[in-house]
């Protein structure tokens, strides 16, 4: 029977079927072996799958359709293994915040590049914009101003008094969208705005560091009730691209991979190569230096959240 898996926790498996029956499943034993990645999960919240039972009548998943996409983050910072985070997504959408955690652009940038790289349409949700003040407000348009730029669609809501709210659900609408965010920007209580009767846990800001304190500790999916789906993540505080070697990291930031082009070297990474492009549109100011520096630190693998 074919199904859809909308939860994970560890060696258990919610798959939702076509026929809407939700079953608790386990893998197949050797399951594991066919995965092409090396990761800690071979099923993933999002992936399309096939189901029946055992000897025992335990449901099991015995096969794993291909994957029209997926996005992975490492285990862990010195691990070599992957994690999956979704599979077969329509859309990604960060919630950032403007105040209270103050926007990273770092972050959004790293963001943003895993995207491209997964060809995955992005989606950037700036919460809380009930608390902006005028010097907020001009942040959020030169920020709006450099993402859409590069075809980056940039949207402010406050869940406390709906504004923006309904401009969202017209963007999830029909689509699979994974919702992510660092902790504490708000992003379970805007998705119980969006869906009220999804009641997500949520927790405030940290006094001591402002940084959220973890509500989700898995993902999972979600049915809306104006169409699609949506997948919780829990907050992600960093995580590095991977599979991608350095030399091609440029391709995923889109203006400078176009300005590129015009590089003296075919091979010229953009970092103190002579006659490059990317740096001499970036001292003329035609691409942003925060792109550029988030793309410099990637480069070195180095953490950069300014």
């Amino acid at each position: 029977m074919r199904g859809r898996v909308i939860r994970s926790t560890g060696s258990w498996y919610t798959v939702k079927t076509v026929n809407q029956q939700v079953m608790e499943c386990k893998i197949k034993g050797k399951f594991r072996l066919k995965s092409g990645l090396r990761a800690t999960n071979p099923v993933a919240v999002g992936d399309w799958v096939e189901v029946a039972a055992d000897q025992d009548d335990t449901p099991v998943i015995y096969e794993l359709e291909d994957r029209q996409n997926y996005l992975i983050r490492k285990s862990t910072k010195l691990s070599k293994a992957v994690q999956i985070i979704a599979a077969n997504l329509d859309q990604v959408v960060l919630v950032c915040s403007i105040v209270s955690p103050a926007v990273k652009t770092g972050f959004i940038d790293r963001f943003l590049a895993m995207a491209e790289a997964y060809s995955i349409p992005a989606l950037l949700v700036f919460s809380k914009a009930d608390l902006y003040t005028d010097a907020d407000w001009d942040k959020l348009a030169e920020l709006g101003m450099i993402y859409e730029n590069i075809g980056i669609t940039c949207k402010a809501a406050s869940a406390l008094d709906g504004k923006g709210v309904e401009g969202i659900r017209e963007l999830l609408k029909g689509k699979t969208s994974l919702v992510s965010g660092q902790s504490g920007v708000g992003k379970s209580t805007l998705v119980n705005a969006l869906e009220p009767g999804l009641e997500l846990r949520t927790a405030d800001i940290s006094e001591f560091n402002e940084k959220g304190k973890h509500t989700t500790t898995f993902a999972e999916m979600f049915d809306l009730s104006f169409g699609g789906h949506i997948i919780d993540t829990p907050g992600i505080r960093s995580f590095g691209l991977v599979e991608l070697e350095k030399e091609e990291l440029f391709h995923f930031f889109p203006e400078l991979f176009a300005a590129a082009e015009d590089c003296r070297f075919h091979n010229c990474v953009h970092i103190n190569e002579p006659g490059c492009a990317v740096k001499t549109a970036v001292e003329e100011g035609s691409i942003p230096a925060s792109r550029y520096q988030s793309y410099y630190y990637l480069y070195h693998d180095e953490d950069y959240e300014s």
